[in-house]
């Protein structure tokens, strides 16, 4: 055993309390992100008294590591009082609470490292697993309950720092969808003298008020099946576009984070939409590959990067400031001309008349799919110049700040990490003072 390292098994007991009496309801299933998260599996006809009951500060996990990559299933409760988990999984709780903090023990097991050492120890013809005999011979450093929580403080400041930005992310990202929905699909944007001036002339009482419930006159357009407003018109993506980035049937030589080269290149994968998710298990590209592999160029700024095949499609992320990256094969780049903002298109993404064009062009194979050249052939609403210019001034602030946010995401991931790989040292480093 490492020096100041000790056994889990002296810490931890397994749990085996069943719902008999059908007191809990909440179904609960360990994520490979390592969060229980609700249930989808269809409990209709079974018998729940059968089911595990997991309280609050206790762990579930599962054996089994062979279909789960290179993680391993295993979550604290900490949403619940209680909850129930499947028979498969084992439910293991603290001995004591005063020498091993359940959140400190939860953040060694989210170690990539803790990942590896499971995997390596893992045994199985059929399927490999991790029991409970191994599981209670992992060694780890435990400190005093004190520098545990002092650790587990530090660690939670910066977790709930990005949960913070996500949620403040998702709310400016509501605000823009209901702008945009207001404006450009029940079409009850502001009728101003630049736009309509022969209206506002005379009728000078529209000024300021909504098109639409204002009795703004409506055309049917036989292209959208629908009535636009006076004077729009519709376009194809294709003639949006001023370039398409598309290095599909090319995957690069790849590094993991863990083997970062002296100059590296982020590598988004279309597992990663629909946002530009970067985090410790981003695999990344060398400076010479960025430079040299892809002849059809590299995402930019403001281009907006679509999935094309995937249970995930429709998804989308738009390339934020400062970030260079390659994109995987089943990713393709739109860049935009002056006819439209990315900002437009990339909420028209979300609105029912893009996902009834979208449902309508892709292959239901074994993996949905869509080709790039029935992609752009879906068609939108295009306002007058003066509507589309007002719309950006209000939303292109909202996207700064989104960005401003997202631009954090890195570095707090990066401190979350460090923390995590300081824990192996936190004891050693005590006992030298």
């Amino acid at each position: 055993m490492r020096l100041n390292y000790k056994r889990l098994g002296d810490y931890i007991q397994v749990v085996n309390i069943r719902n008999k009496n059908l007191e809990v309801e909440t179904l609960l299933g360990v994520s490979i992100k390592k969060v229980l998260m609700p249930s989808i599996a269809n409990t209709v006809g079974t018998d729940m008294s059968r089911y595990k009951i997991i309280e609050k500060n206790q762990f579930a996990y599962g054996p089994v590591t062979s279909r789960n990559g290179d993680k391993i299933s295993i979550a604290l409760l900490e949403e619940y009082d209680k909850a129930l988990v499947s028979q498969a999984y084992t439910v293991f709780e603290i001995i004591d609470e005063t020498l091993l903090n359940a959140e400190y023990l939860m953040m060694w097991f989210r170690r990539p490292e803790f990942d590896r050492y499971a995997r390596f120890k893992s045994h199985g013809s059929a399927r490999e697993t991790f029991d409970w005999e191994e599981l209670e011979e992992t060694e780890l450093p435990i400190p005093s309950i004190e520098k545990q929580r002092e650790i587990v403080k530090e660690y939670n400041t910066i977790v709930n720092r990005i949960k913070l930005n996500e949620t403040l992310n998702q709310k400016l990202e509501d605000t823009a969808q209901a702008l945009y929905k207001h404006w450009f699909v029940d079409f009850n944007f502001p009728i101003t003298k630049e736009s309509y001036p022969e209206l506002v002339s005379k009728s000078p009482e529209l000024l300021g008020k909504h098109y639409k419930s204002s009795g703004g006159e409506m055309v049917y357009n036989e292209e959208l099946d629908m009535e636009i407003p006076l004077g729009w018109k519709v376009n194809q993506i294709s003639n949006l576009l001023s370039k398409i980035i598309d290095n599909r049937g090319k995957t690069p030589p790849l590094s993991h984070s863990e083997e970062k080269l002296l100059f590296e290149t982020y590598f988004l994968e279309n597992k990663s939409f629909p946002k530009l998710h970067i985090s410790e298990k981003t695999k990344y590209v060398s400076q010479e590959i960025f430079n040299n592999w892809f002849r059809k160029g590299h995402p930019e700024r403001y281009d907006v990067l679509v999935g094309t095949v995937g249970n995930g499609i429709p998804n989308y992320t738009m390339v934020p400031d400062k970030v260079d990256f390659c994109i995987g094969q089943n990713i393709v780049g739109f860049r935009f001309n002056d006819t439209i903002s990315p900002y437009y298109f990339r909420l028209f993404l979300e609105t029912f008349l893009f996902r009834e064009q979208f449902n309508g062009r892709v292959k239901d194979t074994a993996q949905p799919s869509i080709r790039v050249a029935d992609y752009v052939t879906i068609i939108l609403p295009i306002g007058d110049k003066c509507i589309m210019g007002d719309f950006l001034t209000i939303v292109t602030p909202l996207f700064n700040l989104m960005e401003s946010i997202s631009s954090q995401y890195m570095p707090l991931t990066g401190l979350k990490n460090i923390i995590l790989s300081k824990m192996s040292k936190v004891e050693t480093k005590k006992s030298l003072v």
